[in-house]
Formats: C-alpha cells, sequence, structure tokens
C-alpha cells in the first residue's frame, strides 16, 4: 500500500466514511491535492446531470492539482476530462450493483415505513421490475409477509417470480392490479405507469433513475444508500476499493 496515496475530493458523508474505512485498512490518504497523490475518490456517482461534481465543483479544475496519470475512483465516469485516465468505475462492477440494490431496497422499507398507517404484514404490495432492486426488495416484503406482486415483462421472468412463491404480473397489463394495492414500489427507468393510480390511501415508491409512475403524490426516492445509510454506502464503497486493488496487484 505504500505506493498508493488517496485523495478523497467528494463531498457526501458515504464518501468520507469510504475515505475512514480505507485508512483504517491500510490505505493512506491525504486532505489535500499533491504531488504524490496517486487515486483521486470522486463521490458515486460522482457527477451532476450539469457535468459538474457532486458538490457544483468543476472535475478539469480538480485534475489540473493533482499528478497526471492518477486512477480515477468514482460512479458514471463518462466525463471527457478523464480521456485517457486509468478510472475504477464502481458503478461497472457487478459485486458494487448487486449489494448497492441490497442497500437500497433495505432503505426503500425505511421510507415504507414511514408512509404507510398500516404494518406490512398481509399488506398487499406490487413491485415493478425484475431487476437487481427487484429481486431485494421482493425477498425482504415477503420475509415480512407482505402480499407480494412482482410485475416483470419477459415471460421467462414470470416464471422465475411464481416459482420463487411471489405473484407475478406482466408491466403491459398493470391497470387492474392498481387498485388493490397498498404500497407500491417502481424499479423500472422508463414511464409504465403515466395516469396517477386512483387508490389514495396507496404510497407510492419510485426508485428508478427516471420516472416510471405518473401523478404528484409519487415519492421520488433515487440515491437512498447515500441518503439514508451514508455507513453503508461508505464501507461498500471502500470494499470495492480494496477489491478492485487488490486484484490488480496480483
Amino acid at each position: 500500500m505504500k505506493s498508493m496515496l488517496i485523495y478523497p475530493a467528494g463531498s457526501t458523508a458515504a464518501c468520507r466514511f469510504a475515505c475512514a474505512e480505507l485508512e483504517d485498512a491500510g490505505f493512506p490518504t491525504i486532505d489535500h491535492p499533491s504531488p504524490e497523490v496517486t487515486h483521486l475518490l470522486l463521490d458515486v456517482p460522482s457527477f451532476a446531470p450539469d457535468g459538474t461534481l457532486r458538490d457544483g465543483s468543476s472535475l478539469p479544475a480538480l485534475l489540473e492539482m493533482l499528478p497526471p496519470g492518477i486512477t480515477v475512483i468514482g460512479g458514471n465516469l463518462s466525463h471527457p476530462a478523464l480521456e485517457g485516465y486509468p478510472m475504477m468505475d464502481l458503478l461497472q462492477d457487478p459485486g458494487y450493483l448487486a449489494e448497492n440494490a441490497a442497500i437500497t431496497a433495505h432503505c426503500a422499507l425505511e421510507v415504507a415505513a414511514k408512509e404507510l398507517p398500516v404494518v406490512l404484514a398481509r399488506s398487499p404490495v406490487l413491485v415493478i421490475g425484475w431487476g437487481r432492486i427487484g429481486k431485494c426488495l421482493a425477498r425482504l416484503l415477503k420475509a415480512l409477509d407482505a402480499q407480494v406482486t412482482v410485475a416483470a415483462r419477459k415471460e421467462t421472468d414470470q416464471a422465475m417470480i411464481r416459482a420463487l412463491g411471489y405473484r407475478a404480473a406482466d408491466t403491459a397489463r398493470l391497470e387492474n392490479l392498481l387498485h388493490r394495492q397498498r404500497l407500491v414500489f417502481n424499479t423500472v427507468p422508463h414511464l409504465l405507469l403515466p395516469q396517477t393510480i386512483p387508490d389514495r390511501r396507496c404510497v407510492k415508491i419510485d426508485l428508478a433513475s427516471t420516472p416510471g409512475i405518473g401523478g404528484s403524490d409519487v415519492i421520488q426516492a433515487r440515491g437512498l444508500p447515500g441518503k439514508l445509510a451514508p455507513e453503508s454506502s461508505g464501507h461498500l464503497i471502500a470494499n470495492t476499493v480494496y477489491q478492485l486493488t487488490m486484484e490488480e496487484m496480483l
């Protein structure tokens, strides 16, 4: 580890937790730009929609203060200023994505619990999407004895959903299900339900990167790990950096 020196430039609590854990694991860090820096640690994801860093600062200006050829660690590192730089994009790592989905599912249940006047046991819940987050959510909801329906597009996914003990639905035919749900989670990043769900008792939580449920009463819940579980998120960042670094050294 003596050849490494990490400059954590991220602004989030998750990045601070990650930095502390990396230090505990023997990764040296520094709190300011220096010619000795070998790795730049950014937030995950790293950029705001306008291309600036999450704190609003400029990536090119930051890179000018650091030596050329440093390894940049972050998420969604598709920025023109990074051309030619070695990168560790955590949002391209399958292990990171799987663990982050599990944290997201736990956080989503926390959001739901604050909004629902009933317990989840025996409550009808619809999960839209059978990706990483949808799978994790369905498992947690079933463990809480909720009446879980999972909607998926592919017939093969619907068959697996039924095989695992959930009710299955087609994402193209959701209308007849909506009036029976007390809670709806969307994980699909395109608009599947443009109309407002009529039952006002139904809590709607959208976890997708772009909205999938229409209406003004939908809870937009993106980036939950960093907001509700920053220490868990930071642990995941640090653990992934450790594993990827060890792989590079082999």
